[in-house]
């Protein structure tokens, strides 16, 4: 044995709560009863299946699961999950009669008895069996006709000279969720909520945001919206539409506080402003003049603050360089349910053993064709157990692999690096809401990414678009911004894209497929950098690409 701790026996060590030295006692003790004194990945993988993983009950891992997809559960667990599940399945099948044509298991005989799962050397084609929900598995042929796979679309940063790979986790990874650290894990129901609930959930943004910008801008105080005044006046609210139609610079309204204004509106002329850029929901500070009390000539608009960026704790303020792959869904296209896009992004795992997967849904699209037609043989829940149990066996060689579920969306820290996750399509919303007037050339996307960040939250946008199900009550304490994050990842429908906006990293990495054909996904590089004197702060993402598939 060498004289140091290779990184998965430490692993295994934090996994099973052992120290070293019992736990390298027991491993040449396992490895003189297979008679192998060579210490290789597929022996620890053996040693930690047949000896460690035996010891953690199945009611203990049934209890942690309690509380929903919540939390960092590890492979064990999450397998041990997966064949508990299966298991109570096969008891109540066989206290049941099959009906005419259903699908049921075939019955086994103590001739033929179900073997237990043992660790798998299969590749992830043999893993994943389409066939099991869905009568129509052909592969995409335009997919697998693609010719631009590996293809870098677009680039940040600078690697120098580092490698686009990392150790498959075996380093020391810190995962921490910022804001609030307990996911969410119920049902929600978005339709049964109370007007004034809602309502004052969108007050106390106002109040907390007005309050923020009133110290930074040192405004002396507010004024109501139904005063007529002949001289300035500075007003906060909330901009808003005069009817049900799109915002446009002849229908803006802005909604006044309740402290100064009672919540009253009042119709805005943006005439006499130059550059603005405004959205419905948006927080706003104006400053104009409203001389009957029935209209605000605006002549300034005091631009949003962002928040600070996270101060990370002393240990994990030095880390080596760390590699973060990111990928959003659907992982099959629209005319197969063959999951070829998700195989290859693990083969893609295990050739460039990142330190840190991040994987944003839909695992299956609810526009796919087979699900509209009704096709597919299993449900939902099904088919993502699947493509979970793909994900962790596929590289379960390769990669010291812990799987943590979040909300949507999460602020997420890697080492002290906060990353702003979220899978909801706002760069798309926003975009069909906004207006703009500018003297020279803007960028809209930029915009819209400057909102999110000084608004403050991950759907700043009231009210929301028709498809989206919000309970306003949980979106004030899990949706808002604990800090600015380092990187944001805002997957879309839109172009992929790499932006520096406010110091912010801005990511939208595109979807794994486009219809029928291979999309994009997203790699960076982590690297704390430490600023020179007379030197602003320096991301801690040194480097970015976008990728084809």
């Amino acid at each position: 044995m060498p004289g140091t701790v290779p990184g998965p026996m430490v692993e295994l060590c934090i996994l099973y709560g052992q120290n070293e030295e019992k736990m390298a006692t027991e491993l040449i003790a396992f490895c003189t009863s297979i008679s192998n004194v060579r210490l290789t990945s597929e022996i620890l993988s053996s040693f930690e299946h047949e000896c460690l993983s035996k010891r953690l009950p199945k009611a203990s891992h049934r209890a942690s699961g309690d509380g929903g997809h919540a939390g960092a559960r590890d492979i064990v667990s999450i397998q041990e999950l997966i064949e508990v599940e299966e298991e109570e399945e096969t008891l109540l099948n066989s206290y049941t009669t099959p009906s005419k044509g259903s699908q049921k298991r075939a019955i086994t005989t103590p001739e033929t008895p179900l073997t237990k799962r043992t660790v798998s050397t299969r590749s992830p084609h043999q893993l994943l069996s389409p066939s099991s929900f869905s009568p129509s598995a052909a592969p995409s042929q335009k997919y697998n006709a693609r010719s631009n796979r590996g293809e870098v679309v677009t680039s940040f940063g600078s690697a120098q000279g580092g490698s686009w790979s990392g150790r498959g986790g075996a380093g020391n990874i810190s995962l921490k969720v910022l804001g609030c650290p307990e996911a969410l894990t119920g049902s929600y129901k978005s339709m049964f909520q109370k007007l004034p609930d809602i309502r004052e959930v969108l007050t106390c943004k106002i109040e907390e945001l007005g309050s923020e910008l009133k110290e930074h801008y040192q405004i002396e105080a507010f004024t109501s919206v139904l005063v007529p005044a002949q001289e300035p006046v500075t007003l906060l609210g909330q901009i808003g539409c005069d009817t049900n139609g799109k915002l446009n610079s002849k229908s803006v309204i802005l909604e006044g506080d309740r402290e100064h204004s009672s919540g009253a509106q009042i119709p805005v002329d943006l005439s006499e402003l130059k550059e603005y850029s405004l959205f419905p929901g948006q927080v706003v500070i104006l400053e104009g003049i409203n001389t009957t009390g029935g209209k605000l000539i605006a002549t300034k608009l005091y631009e949003g603050v962002p928040l600070p960026f996270y101060q990370p704790p002393k240990e994990d303020e030095d880390f080596e360089q760390n590699m973060v792959l990111v990928a959003c869904g659907p992982y099959t296209t629209s005319d197969s349910i063959t999951y070829d896009p998700l195989l290859d992004l693990i083969a893609i795992i295990n050739r460039d053993r990142p330190d840190v997967c991040i994987l944003l849904g839909p695992f299956l699209d609810a526009k796919h064709e087979q699900v509209e037609n009704c096709l597919l043989t299993s449900p939902f829940e099904d088919v993502f157990k699947q493509c979970l149990r793909t994900i962790i066996e596929g590289t379960r060689s390769t990669a010291s692999m812990r799987v943590q579920f979040v909300s949507e969306p999460c602020s997420l820290s890697v080492n002290g690096v906060v990353f702003g996750l979220t899978s909801t399509d706002l760069l798309f919303h926003m975009g069909a809401e906004e207006i703009s007037s500018s003297s020279g050339t803007s960028d809209r996307l930029s915009r819209i990414l400057k909102h999110i960040l000084t608004q403050r939250s991950y759907y700043p946008l009231y009210p929301p678009q028709e498809d989206m199900a919000i309970d306003y009550e949980n979106f004030y304490t899990y949706a808002q911004l604990p800090v600015t994050p380092d990187v944001f990842i805002i997957p879309s429908e839109l172009k992929y894209f790499v932006k520096d906006v406010l110091g912010c990293v801005c990511v939208n990495p595109g979807r794994l497929t486009k219809g029928q054909v291979g999309g994009t996904f997203g790699r960076l590089l982590l690297r704390r950098q430490r600023a020179e004197d007379g030197e602003g702060r320096r991301s801690p993402c040194a480097a970015a690409q976008v990728v084809r598939i």
